[in-house]
């Protein structure tokens, strides 16, 4: 469970523990604790960022070709977290869920303000993600647990879309999410192979 939740979140798993406890033991106590308590909500989170994204674009009428990936990650993150609610015990909340990411997806279109505001902070959370990345990664200086191709290709990925956005729609915020997730997603590399070099060195 906690490997699947670090690949997912690209975060050391003991970076929310710190503050709980000094030992090992203790830390390994408050693990499982803690990971249900707020795994569950800040995949909810995310995968609402990306629901918010998806319908930003169809409300505007943008092409398919500018979010044609996302159905595919919204799919892929709901079957993951079926697999953390089952496994953190949490099942039960599952329709509880289903209802809240549903309503929201309704209640972002009755507003055009709504929907370009929960666009704003969808870029703030996703920024937020990687600003807590690079502060594990300062505080462990150890980047063996991070994956500098996937930090690259996202890099890539949000590359390509600046060019796309460019070419198709010219919008404005989503130039600003691009920009920002690639000058963040470059920061996180570099510092993953700065530590990765040191290392070696050491």
């Amino acid at each position: 469970m906690i490997a699947v939740l670090r690949v997912l979140f690209k975060f050391d798993s003991y970076t929310y523990l710190e503050p709980f406890g000094t030992t090992k033991a203790g830390k390994r106590s408050c693990e499982g604790a803690v990971l249900s308590l707020c795994a569950v909500t800040l995949f909810c989170v995310f995968l609402f960022s990306f629901l918010v994204f998806l319908r930003y674009q169809i409300y505007y009428g943008y092409p398919l070709q500018t979010y044609l990936e996302y159905p595919i990650i919204i799919t892929q993150d709901v079957i993951l977290l079926l697999f953390i609610l089952r496994f953190s015990g949490h099942m039960k909340r599952a329709l509880f869920y289903a209802v809240i990411l549903g309503g929201g997806w309704y209640m972002l279109t009755l507003r055009k303000w709504i929907i370009d505001l929960a666009m704003n902070l969808c870029t703030l959370i996703s920024a937020a993600s990687k600003l807590a990345q690079l502060r594990c990664l300062w505080q462990t200086k150890d980047s063996g647990q991070v994956s500098a191709l996937t930090w690259s290709m996202s890099a890539y990925t949000c590359a390509t879309r600046i060019v796309t956005t460019v070419m198709t729609t010219n919008d404005l915020a989503v130039l600003i999410r691009f920009v920002t997730m690639l000058i963040l997603n470059i920061w996180v590399t570099a510092t993953i192979l700065h530590y990765r070099k040191t290392k070696k060195t050491d």
